[in-house]
């Protein structure tokens, strides 16, 4: 491949992130979606609560991403705050010899998770049977259940208690790629409720 066509690829592939993301941006139900959902997280860690993320593949990459952005740093300095990704490979792989890997989740959640904590579930087609697990099982020890996916009737979305939906396109990558732009928007609306004096305007 020259190096005009592997241009046109590029370009072709940068063309289509931004017509999903503009798609995005016009979901109305979406966008109320994450208000909702950064404000349930938000009273969460106000509470002393706990919050928890899993998915499987790039969705755990993300759930890890989102974990830690909030654990550690984002963008200025405060406290760290309890946000726990489900990723434990000594736990992973004993449920999943145990128990089978639709547990893997549930059963984190079933040992850690108490009433009031919350858990952000991702899955791309919202149809990964261990993370729906983990929604339900959430869902019936009263932790609130925030659903991020691609796929507007998705099962995930139905066991959550908010479910966010970006426009799927034909190819899951697109997904994660406003996966990770909702992401870093809820823990930017985490911090702005939370710690509001790091993002005031220095010249005020």
């Amino acid at each position: 491949m020259d190096a005009n066509a592997m241009r046109q690829f590029i370009e072709a592939a940068l063309s289509d992130s931004a017509a999903a993301l503009a798609r995005l941006m016009r979901e109305a139900a979406a966008l109320d979606a994450i208000a909702e959902a950064a404000r349930v997280l938000t009273e969460t860690f106000r509470r002393g609560g706990r919050v928890f993320s899993c998915g499987n593949g790039g969705s755990m990459a993300d759930a890890i991403h989102f974990a830690e952005e909030l654990s550690g740093r984002f963008r200025g300095e405060r406290p760290p705050l309890a946000a726990v990704a489900i990723s434990d490979p000594g736990h992973l792989t004993c449920t999943a010899n145990d128990y089978g890997y639709d547990e893997v989740f549930s059963r984190y959640l079933e040992a850690h998770g108490r009433a009031g904590d919350a858990v952000l579930c991702l899955s791309t087609s919202g149809e990964s049977r261990n993370v729906v697990r983990a929604a339900e099982r959430a869902r019936s020890m009263q932790l609130a259940v925030v659903a991020l996916t691609g796929h507007a009737d998705a099962a995930l979305g139905r066991a959550a208690s908010i479910h966010i939906c970006t426009p799927s396109g034909r190819h899951s990558d697109r997904v994660q790629e406003l996966h990770i732009k909702v992401i870093h928007i809820l823990i930017e609306l985490i911090e702005r409720q939370l710690y509001p004096q790091n993002y005031a305007d220095p010249g005020t």
